[in-house]
């Protein structure tokens, strides 16, 4: 059999490699994990291949083993799909990544992974209902007690942690209320108890909070939201240590399949490059809106991190840059005015989606949280008059004088 010869301006190309100096997260956002073909194409590759050839019998049962370094099959892994992955544990400053097809299988394998019948999980009680759901129905069916703690009470974690646990599992900011949780003090009590400390950092970014600096074991995100952030395309991903990753995710991924497509992480590869500069922007205008909605006519309570109503304002600025990209509003009005205050939007749109570049909002009680019973929606402080706000990249100005018009149809 005659070889082709390679195409016209193909040669073996060295991989962009990274310079010996510790390189600011910005520059990794846009530099980490590049993998140029013999092509020498600027732009990142886009590899949509379901599997892979071998020179040789021999050479696929030493990829199959592991014995030499060969894409098998992109269930297990793709080389577009591992430059978005290596970029990413860059940014977050994490040994490995594995990205899924959505935030809800990363949530999902990130503690099934690591939970068996007779195990025990404690969560901070506030988030959102899918993962809710995950821990109050799913996991309880396969033998897996699960406890749910409420707020910073350093007695309250210590009386739920004094038993043998596994996991505890924590999202902060949370959605849709924005309750902030202690990482470094529930860190500290877990690890003293034997558990692993999984943090979903979605409502935060990777721009904004740094878990695994406070004492996280595993950091977990919807990459749905900021880090595509314009609305495009479903993945999660998951980050920890070698170990972890090697020896808990992989081998339940590599058999389960929540594999995220080569396309959707071309997709989240070139988001990166601009993650940082829109989420700062969005907290900006974002903490612009709570400011300037606090104290008018129809709104009851505003809800952000870094204003100094929140109750742990303090907390929050201590472990976040900034105060997100998202705010609760609790109106003056019940479900039909709250539905004519967002219907009156002329500028924001009504999505249940977050992060996204475009302003969105929605009325958590019948959307993001519907799933869940009025008693665990009012214990999350979620009431028919509740509004979430994810804000974008319009002018603060515009966003402001739109919700100002809203409100007068309270």
């Amino acid at each position: 059999m005659t070889h082709q010869h390679r195409p016209w301006g193909y040669s073996n190309s060295a991989d962009g490699n990274l310079p010996d100096w510790d390189l600011h997260e910005e520059t990794l956002a846009v530099r980490a994990g590049l993998a140029r073909s013999g092509f020498g194409e600027t732009g990142e590759a886009m590899y949509l291949t379901s599997g892979y050839t071998y020179d040789t019998a021999e050479q696929a049962v030493h990829s199959f083993t592991d014995e030499i370094d060969h894409f098998v099959y992109s269930r297990f892994a793709n080389p577009t799909v591992s430059m978005f992955e290596q970029r990413l544990a860059a940014i977050e400053g994490a040994e490995f990544c594995v990205a899924t097809a959505s935030g809800m299988s990363a949530m999902f394998a990130s503690i099934a992974c690591m939970v068996e019948a007779g195990d025990r999980v404690v969560a901070a009680a506030s988030m959102f209902s899918s993962c809710y759901v995950v821990l109050s129905e799913i996991l309880p069916k396969w033998g897996i007690k699960v406890e749910f703690v409420k707020g910073n009470d350093k007695k309250v974690w210590e009386k739920a942690l004094s038993e043998k646990t596994k996991v505890v599992f924590i999202e902060t900011p949370s959605n849709p209320m924005l309750e902030i949780v202690d990482l470094k003090m529930v860190s500290d009590l877990a690890h003293k108890a034997g558990a692993l400390v999984i943090v979903d950092n979605v409502m935060a970014s990777p721009v904004l909070q740094k878990p695994f600096q406070l004492g996280a074991d595993v950091v977990m995100y919807s990459a749905t939201k900021h880090i595509d952030g314009q609305g495009r395309v479903l993945a999660g991903a998951v980050l920890g240590s070698f170990s972890y990753i090697h020896e808990y995710l992989i081998p339940f991924t590599r058999h389960t399949g929540p594999s995220l497509s080569p396309f959707n992480a071309w997709v989240l590869t070139k988001s990166l490059e601009t993650m940082s500069m829109r989420v700062n922007r969005m907290a900006d205008t974002a903490f612009e809106i709570a400011t300037a909605l606090e104290g008018l006519k129809g709104v009851a309570r505003v809800i952000h991190p870094f204003l100094d109503s929140h109750p742990d304002s303090a907390l929050a600025k201590k472990q976040m840059l900034k105060g997100g990209t998202t705010l609760a509003i609790q109106l003056d009005a019940d479900k039909a005015k709250t539905f004519a205050f967002m219907n009156a939007l002329e500028v924001i749109d009504i999505s249940n989606n977050l992060g996204d570049s475009r302003s969105l909002i929605t009325h958590p009680a019948s959307s993001t949280h519907r799933r869940l019973d009025v008693e665990t929606q009012l214990k999350m402080g979620i009431t028919e008059s509740t509004v979430r706000l994810s804000v974008g990249l319009e002018r603060p100005g515009d966003l402001i004088t739109d919700l100002k018009l809203a409100l007068k149809y309270l």
